[in-house]
């Protein structure tokens, strides 16, 4: 039996430590929640205690500033993992933060993975998260078999190599999910019900898995997450700070960004991305819903 450490137990982390626990893996976990806790998850109490506990540390924090605390503060891994020991940020942040962080881990001798997922809380839950690696190959062979209990891993490249490629995804996810709500927004307003748009373009060069998951939510107005509008905004903000460090122009990926920020004004933060629809809606006075569908 692994012994195994997740720090991060929020909306994502929480059903991907109880899928490494249903694997059959011994789980320290910090901040335990009642549910993993009756899952079989042990209180490690602190980060540091979590260490103390695992062989392997899995973290699923908010942004690169979390990642760096718990990997680097005052208690946290750095202090507390022997040397040799790995840890797996699954965590959504800054490439250049990844490599700084790895980098002092590496001078105690710890080895850093990085493995953003993809797939939102549905995912999480079902254990099919993409999951976008980037590290040593050796380091990810030794983590791949816990990955595949939450998902589908693939290493991409060197460290950071994972969260450059989920910047990538997180930027066409964003605009694709824009041009759904854009043109769904023409149809309605051409007098065409846009689910029978959808019914006739799905199968073509448009359709997508972006399509097939979100178009659908728009027209019923079912924003449960799925993934949160504020998240897309805080991993366009790391896309936006990657790209400009670079000197890339992302014209996309910027008016995609203002685009959550009305949303997040209006107060549906917490709503599923798709409701772009929303922004579309408020700006063209129309209505994507369908005549059936609960408002």
């Amino acid at each position: 039996m692994a012994r195994l450490g997740f720090i991060g137990l929020g909306v994502m982390g929480r059903p991907m430590a109880k899928n490494l626990l249903k694997a059959g893996h011994r789980v320290a976990v910090h901040r335990a929640r009642e549910d993993v806790v009756a899952a079989g998850g042990e209180d490690g109490k602190s980060p540091a205690g979590v260490a103390a506990a695992a062989d392997i540390v899995f973290l699923m924090l908010p942004d690169s500033p979390q990642v760096r605390d718990v990997a680097l503060g005052d208690g946290g891994l750095a202090g507390a993992l022997a040397p040799g020991r790995l840890v797996v940020d699954m965590s959504s942040i800054n490439p250049l933060a990844t490599r700084e962080i790895g980098a002092a881990l590496a001078e105690r001798g710890v080895r850093l993975l990085d493995a953003p997922v993809s797939g939102g809380q549905e995912k999480a839950e079902a254990g099919t998260l993409a999951i976008m690696a980037g590290g040593d190959e050796r380091d990810f062979r030794e983590a791949e078999p816990f990955l595949r209990a939450m998902g589908a891993p693939t290493l991409v490249g060197p460290l950071g190599s994972g969260q450059t490629a989920k910047l990538v995804n997180q930027t066409i996810v964003a605009v694709n999910i824009a041009a759904i709500a854009e043109g769904m927004a023409l149809a309605k307003r051409a007098g065409v019900d846009p689910a029978k748009v959808f019914g006739a373009i799905r199968n073509g060069l448009a359709g997508s898995r972006c399509m097939e998951d979100k178009a659908p939510r728009m027209f019923e107005k079912r924003f449960d997450p799925g993934f949160r509008v504020s998240l897309h905004a805080k991993d366009l903000a790391n896309v936006l700070e990657a790209g400009h460090g670079l000197r890339l122009a992302m014209p996309f990926a910027s008016q995609a960004m203002e685009m959550l920020q009305v949303l997040m004004n209006d107060g549906f933060g917490d709503l599923d991305h798709s409701a772009l629809a929303k922004y579309y809606e408020k700006l063209n006075a129309v209505d994507l819903g369908t005549a059936d569908a609960d408002d």
